[in-house]
């Protein structure tokens, strides 16, 4: 109660929420053991405009308080509830001052530091609403009668010179109190400093009147005049120590790692030509102050005149306050507290003044600010300073600037081994490089795990490691005494702005490791500047890694910002399918500025980035594509876990005709459709679920796994009667069944496709359907209206501006004239169309074309012209994973060989695009390769009438062309 609202179970915190459950806790707290009703609480938690389930939100929070402390603290009794803890600090600290209150001045004093030394700083910390401020105002107004009770009796025992830095503070705070301040000055007059204590009374008067316009009252004015007439001698000085002072803590005797640093740290601090001060930083718990102290010692002998250190308490509550911490220096330094001034200015003025010709190092750890330090710099170049903060110290001019980072693996799997001790670690190499990985190579993080397998020494190294990958339990696994991750990473978070503290909490919750700064504006639901502003706070905090022109979340960092997330956020899928939105806008953006292979148009999603933002995202977008991939699949499976089935399957719809299909990034496009899928089907979302399974079908096409890619279509099919996505559904399908040379469905599929497509306004659709059929005809021998259908397409994709699919269809209007012997009219277009996809920079689409362009040129007897551009297209398939392009590659380079007379390598190729087609079953290209062979067979002088048997059973069974065909003589091929 006394500073931020919190419970200690054991002597260990435990976290009770956000300002909502402190507000309940603290109210319950006041009245500890008494029924507080549930209206009461609803009231000082919302005011005037509570929710309608306020009543079931307090209920969650009383459960979610008793599940962190892990009892029954919170009853509940006649409509409301009640705080049954065993020890309230509020209680103890009202106990201890009543006591003081009965009892003689000198046991008083003892009473009333006792109730004083409860207060951790402003009181309700974290707590909210008109209550809180009101309970707040209450609970300072009795410390400061405390505070007056014990320097009332303090004085009456002539310790008045004890209390001067308490009553000072006092009274800085609250310049208009008099009792406060006649007591300073009687405090001050009993230490023999008349001047100060009057200098005080000036002060008070001149404040009164500025600010009230009243003269000081009765208890000021008798103060100053027992001053005036009792003017004491001041004591004598006592003498200055002889024994320099030695003020460093125990330095950690297991110290690993840091070499570079340890060494640049000590040169730097004996350096005595230069500005001896150094100022280190890192994320909680990376171990500056173990590092800070492992120097100090290492150089200490250097510093004949003493070491002085001082806790700076920077992210704590209530932090150091500089003057105080010169009064400790001055102290030690051999300075009377008679003679130390009351001025922060003063005093630093007389601790520069004794370092002038000293030899001191000066350790200042954990440092809030340079505001907090720079009083507590001296003067002199004799003098050494390294400083420690979890924040870079910028401003502090002239400072040596070190960013102390995790370990690396070495010095990490070094620093767990001496922890764990006996040669654990070095036994159990693999687990111990796993449990190094899992703490993220944090420093805290190992020393704990380690000091926890050191405690257990029947544990095996592997059951702690499988403990840390549950990643809801991990903060607690790294736990032990007084260490644990979570408290340090705690200590940062609460020292952040409500907007920063959001931020961090839903970047948790949506799992991300690395991530683009934008993605905070729409986390948010705040501009671009203003995310820009929060990011940059949280890497100032040491909670977010720049990593070139994105950020990291560290491992345990992002465990408990989820943590905190779940316990204080509501509405996440909300802000999720928000990010989501933003998410999909980019993709489409980055994808309509880069090839691509369409497979469903999405509309342009809402965003909270503006155009001039998005353009400075996706500057360059294929590296957008590069940095983002990892994460925008781990974002699909998290909106999937969510259920946002919708944002889900459109961003993967978008994401594999964006990016994944164009690089054939096969696993990335089936995990993000599988996750969206098993979401689709838990809520029944029949119109996602025919969405995601036809853009299976379209992965499993381009993976030539032609009976899967059927069957995920013909599912989609069942799931959906709507006329458009039918009509699309039916025309993929139909490219199935081509390619597996079952022309008759083909031709079915095409037909019922054509039909929807009619009524549509979808001309890309129509012409890709009308060129599907022309393709169809092609195969069944058709060649004439096959013609008519790829050079109608043709027109529709120059209409369209689709210069990719009209290279394609020029393709193939190549390829009908080659199989009509129209062999120059196939020249054209297929060099048209190679042309053209070198210009486009289609890779894959290319080798296809330089393969068709190939063939013509092989019927022409110019087969050596293209046997170069051959292999590149070979190389290119290979490379892009398309085993259907490299046996169709594979087949042609066999039919150059054949017509340049290299039997040998002709049947090597092409017995090599027989294995091809078996994996793929693909057996209408078998039979085709078969016939090839069949002819390599005869001009061998081997007979191939078994291969062209085998080759004319299956062109009859699928109804191709070749069927009709004859069979050719030995130097000619197809």
């Amino acid at each position: 109660m006394l500073g931020p609202v919190c419970v200690v179970v054991d002597g260990r915190q435990v976290p009770v929420g956000g300002p909502k459950p402190r507000t309940l806790l603290a109210l319950l707290a006041t009245r500890p053991g008494r029924v507080v009703s549930a209206e009461h609480l609803i009231d000082a938690i919302w005011g005037e405009d509570p929710p309608d389930t306020a009543r079931a939100l307090v209920h969650t929070y009383v459960s979610a308080i008793r599940k962190a402390v892990d009892a029954e603290v919170i009853s509940r009794d006649a409509g409301g509830y009640r705080l049954d803890a065993e020890e309230v600090d509020l209680t103890a600290f009202r106990r201890e001052a009543d006591a003081g209150a009965r009892a003689v001045p000198d046991q008083a004093v003892d009473h009333f530091r006792a109730a004083l030394r409860h207060w951790r700083g402003p009181a309700l910390g974290g707590a909210q609403g008109s209550w809180a401020e009101n309970e707040r105002a209450r609970l300072e107004e009795l410390r400061l009668g405390v505070l007056e009770d014990l320097a009332e009796a303090g004085l009456t025992t002539g310790q008045g010179a004890d209390l001067i830095g308490e009553l000072a503070e006092a009274v800085a705070q609250h310049p208009l109190r008099e009792r406060l301040r006649a007591q300073l000055m009687r405090a001050l007059h009993q230490a023999g400093r008349q001047a100060d204590a009057l200098a005080c009374y000036q002060e008070g008067h001149r404040a009164l009147v500025e600010e009230l316009g009243v003269d000081p009252g009765p208890v000021l004015r008798q103060a100053h005049g027992e001053v005036l007439a009792e003017p004491l001698a001041p004591p004598e000085p006592e003498p200055a120590p002889v024994t320099p002072p030695g003020q460093l803590p125990f330095g950690i005797a297991d110290f690993t790692g840091r070499a570079s640093e340890v060494a640049a740290l000590s040169r730097l601090l004996v350096d005595t030509s230069g500005y001896r001060l150094c100022a280190l930083s890192g994320k909680p718990g990376s171990g500056k102050s173990t590092l800070a102290l492992h120097v100090a010692h290492r150089v200490r002998a250097h510093f004949p005149d003493g070491q002085l250190y001082a806790s700076l308490r920077g992210v704590q509550t209530v932090r150091s306050d500089p003057a105080e911490v010169l009064v400790g220096f001055l102290r030690a330094l051999g300075v009377a507290d008679a003679a130390i001034p009351v001025e922060l200015d003063e005093r630093a003025q007389l601790y520069r003044t004794l370092l002038a010709d000293r030899r001191v190092l000066i350790v200042l750890d954990d440092a809030s600010d340079e505001r907090q330090i720079r009083p507590l710099l001296p003067g002199a170049p004799t003098c050494a300073v390294l400083v420690t903060s979890r924040e870079r110290l910028g401003a502090l001019g002239g400072a040596h600037q070190l960013d102390l980072h995790v370990f690396d693996d070495a010095e990490a799997l070094q620093l767990l081994d001496r922890v764990v001790g006996g040669g654990r670690a070095h036994r159990e190499a693999q687990d111990a490089q796993e449990i190094v990985r899992l703490c993220g190579h944090l420093p805290l993080a190992l020393r704990i795990a380690g000091a926890r397998l050191a405690a257990r020494v029947q544990w095996p190294l592997a059951r702690l490691a499988d403990r840390l990958k549950v990643q809801h339990r991990v903060l607690q696994e790294l736990m032990i005494g007084d260490l644990e991750v979570r408290g340090s990473l705690a200590l940062s978070f609460d020292e952040l702005g409500e907007l920063e503290r959001t931020a961090l909490r839903r970047l948790g919750l949506l799992d991300v490791s690395s991530f683009g700064g934008w993605i905070v504006a729409p986390l948010l639901g705040c501009d671009a500047y203003t995310a820009d502003e929060v990011v940059e706070r949280l890497v100032d905090a040491q909670l977010l890694d720049p990593a070139g022109a994105r950020y990291k979340l560290h491992d345990l960092t992002r465990a408990f910002a989820r943590e905190r997330g779940e316990a204080e956020e509501t509405g996440f899928p909300a802000v999720a399918d928000r990010v989501a939105r933003c998410l999909l806008a980019l993709v489409e953006a980055a994808g309509a500025r880069m090839p691509r292979a369409d497979f469903d148009w999405v509309e342009t999603s809402v965003s909270f980035l503006d155009r001039a933002k998005i353009d400075e995202i996706l500057d360059d977008p294929e590296e957008w594509f590069d940095a983002e991939q990892t994460e925008l699949v781990g974002f699909v499976e998290r909106i999937s876990e969510l259920d946002l089935t919708e944002a889900a399957s459109k961003l993967a719809a978008a994401l594999s005709s964006s990016r994944f299909a164009v690089r054939n990034l096969f696993s990335q496009w089936y995990r993000t459709h599988n996750a969206a899928l098993e979401a689709a089907r838990r809520v029944g979302d029949k119109l996602a679920e025919a969405r995601l399974l036809a853009g299976l079908g379209w992965l499993r096409f381009e993976q030539d796994r032609l009976d899967e890619a059927a069957s995920y279509y013909e599912q989609a099919l069942e799931l959906s009667d709507g006329v458009r996505f039918q009509a699309l559904t039916r025309l993929s399908l139909s490219t199935v069944h081509r390619e597996q040379g079952r022309l008759a469905e083909a031709r079915t599929a095409l037909d019922l496709s054509l039909a929807g497509l009619r009524t549509l306004d979808e001309p890309k659709a129509l012409a890709q359907a009308i060129h599907g059929l022309g393709r169809v005809l092609c195969e069944q021998g058709d060649l004439d209206e096959a013609v008519r259908y790829c050079t109608d397409a043709v027109a529709h994709y120059r209409e369209l501006g689709n210069a990719r699919d009209l290279a394609i269809a020029m393709r193939s209007v190549g390829i009908v004239h080659r199989a009509a012997g129209r062999l120059d009219e196939a020249d054209r277009w297929c060099s048209d169309a190679v042309n053209l996809l070198a210009r486009l920079d289609n890779k894959l689409a290319s080798a296809y074309a330089v393969q068709s362009l190939a063939k013509v040129r092989v019927r022409q007897g110019r087969g050596a012209e293209v046997r170069e551009a051959l292999v590149e297209a070979l190389e290119t398939c290979n490379e892009m994973q398309d085993g259907f392009g490299q046996a169709l590659v594979l087949r042609t380079l066999g039919e150059l060989e054949l017509a340049e007379g290299d039997l040998a390598e002709a049947r090597r190729r092409l017995e090599h695009a027989l294995r091809w087609w078996d994996a793929l079953a693909v057996t209408v290209w078998r039979a085709r390769t078969l016939r090839d062979l069949a002819t390599v067979l005869d001009a061998s002088g081997e007979s191939g009438e078994e291969q062209w048997g085998e080759a004319l059973a299956i062109f009859r069974q699928y109804g191709n062309r070749e069927a009709r065909e004859p069979r050719l003589p030995a130097t000619l091929t197809l």
